[in-house]
């Protein structure tokens, strides 16, 4: 038997945030997750400037492979529009193993099935016993699963996605996303990286998808003329792999004061650009002030907006449930 005062089940950016945080603190937990790492994440890997002022460095100080966009090139249905200020990506799997080891938790590779709470205890596959349980698995997370599923679900707008991430000697540098085009309720990226990668994509509102009679396929394929017409890929066989996850929307109840929802698993991601590395990272390091009694627990310092200025909000067909993941 493993007994941890904190064991947190997943160790992306979320649970290594978290785990940094605690470790820092001087307390011991345990990062459990069914992956090794490092892992491949498929993404987009967008990081604003706050994700690094978050964990307290320059972004010069990242150790991998760090794509810098002075600009964003922007198209509001065909209309285009360029966003100044810097922005940033990164390959997943460099970073979320970065993070993981850099904060020196101890981690052991395990795929969470089962989870018991008996006298103030979660007990993991009759394995793992804790009193502080920390649920940052994503979307799918076990701990999400067993204590909150069907009975307190996530509100937020569910978005469906679809991307590959490829080698690529890409011949322009640009970033560019592309808004509620084709109909589209959502957006589509492509996204250059440094050490010759590409990220291309699209995401969007699952539900409004269904009422539209389309499907993400049909708006992946569009994109994937868009760019070859415009020159920006010669990528045969193009692999894209889908997932699932949730806008903000209502915070999560906390059912107990020694549970702790955060990142993808308590539906986080920012409601203008689907993003999801910042919040995850600011609710993994709100939930170790907690844990530590530095604060008292709250999503309300967890950004609901990465990018877009309140004015451009405005004019967004349907509102901030439409975005997809950049």
């Amino acid at each position: 038997m493993i007994c941890r005062q904190i064991v947190i089940v997943g160790g992306g950016p979320a649970g290594a945030a978290c785990a940094d945080k605690l470790v820092a603190a001087g307390l011991n937990p345990l990062v459990v997750d069914q992956a090794a790492f490092p892992r491949q994440k498929v993404c987009a890997g967008w990081l604003t400037p706050d994700v690094f002022n978050s964990l307290e460095m320059r972004p010069e100080e990242y150790p991998g492979d760090l794509s810098v966009f002075p600009n964003l090139k922007i198209y509001l249905n065909g209309f285009p529009l360029t966003r100044p200020g810097k922005q940033y990506a990164i390959r997943r799997m460099e970073f979320d193993h970065w993070l993981l080891d850099r904060s020196g938790a101890e981690v052991i590779q395990h795929e969470v099935k089962d989870i018991q709470l008996a006298a103030g205890k979660y007990l993991l596959d009759g394995q793992i016993e804790c009193e502080v349980l920390v649920a940052a698995g994503g979307t799918h997370c076990p701990v999400f699963r067993h204590f909150y599923g069907e009975r307190h679900p996530r509100n937020g707008a569910k978005i469906i996605a679809l991307e590959d991430e490829f080698q690529e000697d890409w011949q322009d540098p640009v970033c560019r996303l592309w808004f509620f085009e084709n109909g589209l309720p959502g957006y589509a990226w492509y996204v250059p990286k440094t050490g010759g990668y590409l990220n291309i994509g699209v995401g969007g509102n699952l539900e409004k998808l269904k009422q539209r009679e389309t499907t993400i396929q049909d708006h992946w394929e569009y994109l994937v003329r868009k760019i070859r017409k415009l020159g920006l890929t010669r990528k045969k066989g193009l692999e894209p792999r889908g997932y699932l996850y949730h806008l903000r929307g209502k915070d999560p109840q906390r059912l107990a004061e020694n549970l702790y929802l955060i990142g993808d698993a308590a539906g986080l991601a920012t409601l203008d650009m689907g993003e999801g590395i910042g919040p995850a990272i600011q609710s993994g390091l709100l939930a170790a002030k907690a844990i530590s009694g530095e604060a008292s627990f709250s999503y309300h310092a967890v950004e609901r907006y990465s990018l877009l200025p309140s004015w451009l909000r405005w004019f967004l067909p349907g509102g901030a449930g439409q975005i997809g993941r950049g």
